[in-house]
């Protein structure tokens, strides 16, 4: 506690008046010396005496508490600092710092912990920085310490310093780090078609051998890996086409080499979507029906279809006497079609097509073929169906799931999805999309016909006439195969009895022949959020065993599903590592990446003073490598350089806090009115007037 005494001016008068008046009597008085009159002295002590009573001068007395100075320490323990011997030296530097700091006379530490900032942000040093100064006042602030190795993210939020910023830098001299980069990855690309990808293998630091090339290793969702010699220093373009829709996680890697300072940048992970430029649809008519146009119009509406139409106008056996010359003046090119191009399209839709001679058998077995080897097809049937004319004649009877019973049914009926079609997911939910829903039912429009089947295999989605197959969906070969028993699937396109889904049935239908694997029946992934996953389980089963986590750092984790609706079962994840993450059951397995491809802890690993030195230098502040040994703290002026070979400065600020004040007028005004008029009495005397 410490008193202090200062004079204080409360003027009566306003201080431009005070001045006129004083300079008045500055006039008045020279005149008086000028004329020769021997009171002016004692004229302009009474001048003066009135012009300090209109100041109104007192004593202020105050009493103040010496407040101590307040040093800001910032410890940077993010990702970049928990590589090499950084650790070790962040503690040793925190400990004699503290040490130091806190045996200083008259000075507080405020020790601030910066981690990794949220999502993918990097280091927030100066966040950090900025935020401690709010709560210090800058009259007590006698510097700020940053113990970090220079790799920070917000440069750009650096605070107006009031006293000195030195940085003490973690790392040595010899260290040296090897880092892979995926300079451009795109989020989505065409399946088929080539995507480039640029990559770069850099070699950064006090590298002890530069190599030429270094291996490059390519895995794709998790698969084998493929190794390749790739240029160190140069940026590597490198065409990639997507095995498969959906996402297609490709991971880069190239082996760790002893001495640099971490692997966690020597790999990288991208995520792209495959998707499907457009699907090329070929729709194989019989004789022409109502329904014929619905399907069409259906194709046709979706931009994304590219639609080749086989139908058959004019039968074989109709003889109305047009020469055959002059029926087409272009030839349909069937061979071309069914023969050479068949392979070109994702899908083959057969409406109400019956054996009539004009798809020769080789062309028809084609088709099995080419079913076989990954294609898709679906077959609407109508009444030919269970006829002498029907497909399951031919040679695609090897792939069709059910056999006619040669029995038509002709009655009206709603259409159903059954307790495995719940679980399938081309009709899981289907009810949703139902223009009248009602407790009873999915409030479908009714179907007026249907075609009795017995199933071979496959699996039955939906029934019709009494429980009957309706729709059929299997797997042959490497292909896919839908068998709809009814033609009559239009009326709901034309809103019969208030319609039903046939648009999102068709599309779904569409989407699960062509492999998607959002409507796989049995597959196992996952979404992320963040560092947050939800492992995704589809089945037609009733249970599913439990799912194992692998981590990034090869730890495992047994996690158990939960079924939220049939057939799909749920698990929610947090991630603690950035990376790729395996899942596996023991039946299905996956990855996924979660974080960045190339996290920005990691993209400049060596310590470097390069980012803070403007900071640094415009406080007058140091940089000083903690490798070289901790600097001496000492105090400084302010304004004079705060740093200096083997030390640093903090300038003491010596604040106060005022605890009591005190006024008191210097002289009452009574008495200054009377040394007033005593003065100019004296004046008056001395000039001889008694």
């Amino acid at each position: 506690m410490t008193r202090v005494q200062s004079i204080l001016y409360d003027p009566l008068l306003p201080w431009p008046v005070l001045a006129g008046f004083a300079a008045v009597a500055v006039v008045l008085v020279l005149f008086a010396l000028w004329r020769g009159l021997r009171g002016w002295v004692w004229r302009g002590l009474a001048a003066l005496i009135l012009l300090l009573a209109l100041a109104n001068p007192s004593m202020q007395k105050e009493e103040r508490e010496t407040l101590s100075d307040i040093v800001i320490l910032v410890v940077d323990q993010s990702a970049s600092q928990q590589i090499g011997d950084r650790p070790a030296q962040t503690r040793a530097a925190l400990e004699t710092l503290s040490a130091r700091i806190k045996a200083r006379p008259n000075t507080d530490l405020k020790t601030v912990t910066v981690l990794d900032g949220e999502g993918d942000s990097g280091t927030r040093l100066m966040t950090a920085l900025r935020e401690a100064m709010a709560d210090v006042p800058q009259a007590r602030l006698a510097g700020a310490l940053l113990l970090t190795d220079g790799q920070l993210h917000d440069a750009a939020l650096a605070p107006d310093m009031p006293a000195p910023l030195h940085v003490l830098l973690t790392g040595r001299k010899t260290d040296w780090d090897r880092r892979l980069t995926v300079k451009n990855a795109p989020a989505f690309a065409i399946l088929g078609e080539e995507v480039l990808l640029t990559l770069r293998v850099d070699d950064e630091g006090a590298v002890p051998d530069k190599a030429q090339r270094v291996p490059l290793r390519i895995s794709v969702d998790g698969g084998a890996e493929q190794e390749f010699q790739v240029p160190l220093g140069k940026d590597l373009e490198l065409p990639v086409t997507l095995p498969h829709g959906g996402m297609n996680v490709i991971r880069f890697t190239t082996p760790t080499v002893d001495g640099e300072l971490t692997g966690r940048n020597n790999a990288a992970v991208v995520q792209i979507n495959g998707v499907r430029d457009r699907l090329r649809v070929l729709l194989v008519s019989g004789q022409p029906y109502p329904g014929e146009r619905t399907w069409r119009n259906l194709l046709k509406s979706d931009s994304s279809v590219d639609l080749v139409h086989f139908t058959i106008l004019r039968p074989p056996e109709k003889q109305d006497g047009v020469p055959v010359n002059e029926l087409s003046l272009i030839a349909f090119p069937v061979r071309e079609l069914f023969m050479d191009k068949i392979g070109q399209f994702d899908l083959i839709i057969f409406d109400r097509y019956k054996l009539r001679g004009i798809l020769p058998g080789l062309y028809l077995r084609n088709i099995r073929d080419y079913v076989e080897q990954g294609g898709a097809v679906l077959v609407a049937a109508g009444p030919a169906f269970a006829s002498a004319e029907s497909l399951s004649h031919s040679p695609m009877a090897d792939i069709l799931p059910a056999d006619p019973t040669a029995r038509v049914l002709e009655e009206g009926y709603t259409p159903t999805i059954t307790d495995l079609g719940r679980r399938h997911p081309v009709t899981e939910g289907l009810e949703e999309f139902s223009p009248a829903k009602t407790t009873e039912g999915p409030g479908w429009g009714r179907w007026l016909r249907q075609i009795e089947v017995v199933p071979k295999s496959g699996d039955v989605v939906m029934s019709g006439v009494d429980g009957r197959p309706l729709l059929i969906l299997d797997r042959v070969g490497e292909g896919r195969v839908a068998l709809l028993t009814s033609d009559q699937a239009w009326l709901w396109a034309r809103g019969f009895e208030g319609g039903g889904p046939q648009l999102e049935l068709l599309r779904r239908l569409a989407h699960w022949m062509m492999k998607e694997p959002e409507l796989e029946e049995e597959t196992l992934w996952a979404e992320a959020e963040g560092q947050n996953m939800t492992i995704i389980r589809r089945t037609l089963k009733e249970s599913v065993p439990d799912v194992e986590v692998t981590a990034p750092d090869g730890s495992t984790q047994r996690l158990t599903l939960q079924q939220v609706t049939p057939g799909r079962f749920e698990a929610s994840y947090a991630g603690k590592d950035i990376g790729l993450y395996r899942l596996n059951d023991g039946v299905m397995d996956a990855v996924i990446a979660l974080g960045p491809a190339a996290p920005r802890e990691f993209v400049e690993t060596l310590a470097t003073g390069e980012k803070l030195a403007p900071m640094v230098e415009a406080t007058g502040g140091g940089v000083f490598s903690l490798e070289a040994g901790l600097p001496r703290v000492r105090n400084v002026r302010a304004g004079r350089p705060a740093a200096g070979r083997g030390w640093l400065g903090l300038v003491p600020r010596n604040a106060y806090l005022t605890t009591d004040v005190t006024l008191t007028p210097l002289m009452p005004t009574w008495l200054m009115l009377l040394l007033a008029a005593l003065f100019s009495l004296g004046a008056w005397l001395r000039e001889g007037r008694r």
